[in-house]
């Protein structure tokens, strides 16, 4: 059982049975939840010791005392948004609920402050030309092209130190020395990295099969070297701890709008027309999380792409998980990306 489940109550529950919860649990908070675990309210022990100043007796309920709209949070948020939000309300914890406002876990300002160190590797791929970027690209690797004053590789390797995760690799194959200078073993950082070098382009996923195999004994993060993002990784994890898949990818809403009406027929006979329909699609946000065992699988020094691993791994009925995201992402494959960059998201991401 999480820690915060234990801090569970159902209305009905009386002041004398929350102070027992609350001394319990330890976190400083009640979570006031309906039978299908719904968040009706939360009591914090704030909240109790007004009330008792007040006499109000220790039979009395629960909902009586709680409040009934707290400050929630969702799965999604980043550790800056969370921080923010405590400090500009002022509060200690943040319940996190789901679409239907079911509790799902509970961020605390404690140990946002305390981050405990993450043992999960990360591989950041970033052995790609970098061709649609080019002249950028003829004399530096894409991952090394500067948004403000910072390579995009280490905009991205920061913001997993940042998040507790100690434990890189980085795949080179395209001016390998620039990005083995810059980065070293990592202790700049407080981490250690270690390279994985494709003599040949292996694809997407080839440099997988390159990976110390033996050394990788937790779901393992992959995230290609030309990303920039604000999502929450530790969410990510919790959602692919949660949902057990050899793997589970990020992905994109993306709308395409036709530029036309479009007709649906039967026969010769139209029985509708849609005049510039919107479609919606999930994509690939190049971000995924590898159980150690799918690892196994990728043949040594093999070319292959991701979509296709994937794939081999839904013909043989094993799970793949989706993890929409909805934060900051932004794919830098284009001049265009590369210059929204410098304009948008450099500065908030020094």
């Amino acid at each position: 059982m999480k820690q915060w489940e234990t801090a569970l109550v159902r209305p009905g529950t009386t002041l004398e049975q929350a102070i027992k919860v609350l001394d319990r649990a330890a976190l400083r908070i009640v979570l006031v939840v309906d039978i299908q675990q719904k968040l009706l309210g939360t009591m914090t022990d704030g909240d109790l010791r007004r009330a008792l100043i007040k006499h109000q007796s220790l039979d009395t309920a629960v909902e009586k005392v709680m409040n009934p709209q707290p400050k929630v949070a969702t799965l999604d948020w980043s550790r800056e948004r969370l921080l923010h939000v405590m400090e500009q309300q002022q509060v200690l914890q943040l319940p996190i609920v789901d679409e239907q406002y079911r509790i799902i876990g509970l961020e605390s300002l404690h140990e946002l402050l305390n981050q405990q160190t993450q043992d999960n590797p990360v591989f950041l791929m970033a052995g790609g030309f970098g061709t649609r970027l080019r002249p950028l690209t003829n004399d530096c690797p894409k991952p090394m092209l500067k948004v403000g004053e910072k390579p995009i590789l280490q905009v991205i390797l920061e913001s997993f130190v940042k998040a507790g995760f100690h434990r890189f690799y980085i795949s080179t194959h395209y001016m390998p020395e620039m990005i083995r200078d810059h980065f070293g073993d990592g202790s700049q950082w407080g981490v250690s990295i270690q390279y994985i070098h494709e003599g040949e382009p292996l694809g997407t996923a080839g440099a997988l099969g390159l990976l110390p195999k033996d050394e990788i004994d937790q779901p393992l993060f992959v995230m290609n070297g030309d990303l920039l993002t604000t999502l929450n990784f530790q969410s990510l994890l919790q959602f692919h701890e949660a949902h057990p898949a050899s793997a589970t990818m990020c992905v994109r809403e993306y709308e395409y709008q036709v530029p036309y009406g479009v007709i649906e027929s039967h026969g010769h006979h139209i029985t509708s027309m849609v005049e510039k329909p919107l479609q919606r699609f999930f994509v690939n946000a190049g971000i995924y999380l590898l159980d150690p065992v799918l690892l196994q699988r990728v043949t040594h020094n093999h070319r292959i792409d991701m979509p296709t691993v994937l794939e081999n791994e839904i013909a043989n009925n094993r799970k793949i998980n989706m993890f929409p995201i909805h934060e900051y992402w932004l794919d830098i494959g284009r001049i265009e990306e590369f210059s929204r960059a410098q304009k948008d998201i450099a500065g908030s991401l020094q």
